[in-house]
């Protein structure tokens, strides 16, 4: 089964690199930096998602196969799949490692999800499109590069809504 396979070291690179390049721009932002909140959360890109996402998108392909998204609602498909993994919830985990790593577990509480909820909201027309570029007009070995360096635009955004919705 492809959601057991290894995952390449490149991967965890990437993810490593990007999504605290992302966060550290929201950071810097924010005046909210820190170097533990650099390195956790680029433990959290190399680590995690560089994990889970790649797996997400190998189980997608099986589902939708690219290259079977012949037209424009299957490509649609892919790309609405895609959003629904990057869904309020995962939005909220993300708003907790941020508050973990930042150094304010306090508000970590579920008052988070209606935070994500509305960020995800706003967010979605930008991240659907995104995520039918992505989905359809990127490789498969790029795809995740591409997704994280999407996340680290959108971290930006996250960090900004968090502070300000």
């Amino acid at each position: 089964m492809e959601l057991t396979r290894p995952t390449q070291l490149r991967n965890h690179l990437r993810g490593f690199l990007i999504y605290a390049a992302g966060d550290t721009a929201a950071a810097l932002l924010l005046h909210q930096f820190s170097w533990f909140r650099l390195l956790g959360m680029a433990l959290v890109g190399g680590l995690l998602y560089s994990t889970e996402v790649p797996a997400y998108f190998r189980w997608l392909d099986r589902q939708q196969p690219a290259a079977g998204a012949t037209t424009r609602v299957k490509r649609w498909q892919r790309a609405a799949l895609s959003l629904l993994y990057f869904n309020p919830l995962w939005i909220a985990r993300h708003y907790a490692f941020l508050g973990l790593f930042g150094g304010v577990a306090e508000p970590i509480s579920l008052a988070l999800l209606p935070v994500a909820g509305r960020s995800f909201l706003l967010n979605a027309p930008v991240s659907l499109a995104a995520n039918y570029y992505i989905q359809n007009r990127v490789t498969a070995q790029r795809r995740f590069m591409v997704s994280a360096l999407f996340s680290g635009l959108m971290a930006v955004s996250y960090a900004l809504a968090a502070v300000w919705l």
